[in-house]
């Protein structure tokens, strides 16, 4: 059986729906999900065989204007994302303008001569579909994308037709991962993305930037195999913050750590005990250090 191989990087502005998108292509979830823009903060990869074809899957931080530390490494993960892979999948909504964001994604590729998709998401909002035409001529004016194709995430249409695509541009060549890898992340950093999750979705909207959340223990009960200790921290820049996330009696705290708990258990396949504590690093988004100690290396 002769193989082939595709490195497929998933681009686009904030909240375009990618790692959805990831999700759904890969067949499961490995990338959290929410509704506030620039929820990924690194690249994370998806890894789907099917028969001779593999196709390894880059989800990107959307591409912004930098605002701190962290934004600037989020950015820059885009950039190095799209310099090695064979094809990129630009992700956009089927309504509204071309951002600037999305011209300058689409120059990086255009200097990276790599062939592109253009998906064209959200089409289940439109009432008459034939209002995103302008958008789709609009795209084709600024690159030459090798297919031009609406799909909904949330209604999973137009999914084939993009996978179908994306295996178009697949190589005769090795598999890069044994066939049964779902993601190269670590299952700590899996763990404490669904946790930060979970802090994202039912926290207000100016606390989850500025937090964060390490796994300090991941590990086997030492009588009993079925359960995982983990112990988990979830770093605020302030005190009130801190107050707010905890919330009246804990109960905030106890909700995400519920959340995460069933989410984790479902994921791993076994039993979880799940301890999470909240800490103050102030300001950590602006601290080189702090980057580079939470893993954003």
């Amino acid at each position: 059986m002769t193989t082939r191989s595709a490195f497929v990087a998933i681009v686009g502005k904030p909240n375009a729906g990618k790692s959805s998108l990831l999700n759904l292509l890969v067949g499961e979830k490995i990338a959290i999900i929410s509704d506030k823009p620039q929820t990924t903060r690194t690249r994370i990869t998806g890894v789907l065989t099917e028969d001779e074809t593999q196709l390894v899957f880059i989800d990107t931080p959307g591409l912004h204007k930098p605002k701190n530390k962290l934004s600037e490494y989020m950015v820059k993960q885009v950039g190095e994302s799209i310099a090695d892979v064979d094809c990129a999948v630009l992700v956009s909504e089927a309504f509204g303008e071309i951002s600037e964001a999305e011209k300058e994604l689409i120059a990086n590729i255009k200097s990276m001569h790599i062939p592109a998709i253009l998906a064209l998401n959200k089409i289940d909002l439109l009432a008459d579909k034939s209002t995103m035409l302008p958008k789709m001529a609009a795209f084709q004016q600024e690159f030459d994308f090798e297919e031009v194709i609406p799909i909904s995430v949330t209604e999973k249409d137009g999914i084939d037709l993009l996978m179908k695509a994306i295996k178009n541009q697949a190589q005769e060549g090795p598999h890069f991962f044994p066939d049964d890898t779902l993601t190269d992340q670590p299952e700590k950093v899996i763990a404490a993305e669904i946790i930060r999750e979970k802090v994202l979705l039912n926290m207000r909207d100016e606390i989850p930037h500025g937090t964060a959340v390490i796994i300090e223990k991941m590990r086997e009960r030492q009588n009993n195999s079925n359960i995982i200790d983990i112990d988990a921290t979830i770093l605020c820049e302030k005190s009130s913050h801190k107050g707010m996330i905890i919330g009246k009696q804990g109960s905030m705290l106890k909700k995400i750590g519920t959340q995460s708990r069933i989410e984790l258990e479902s994921f791993l396949e076994c039993k979880i005990n799940l301890k999470c504590w909240v800490k103050i690093r102030e300001d950590w988004r602006n601290s080189s250090f702090a980057i580079q100690d939470l893993g954003f290396n």
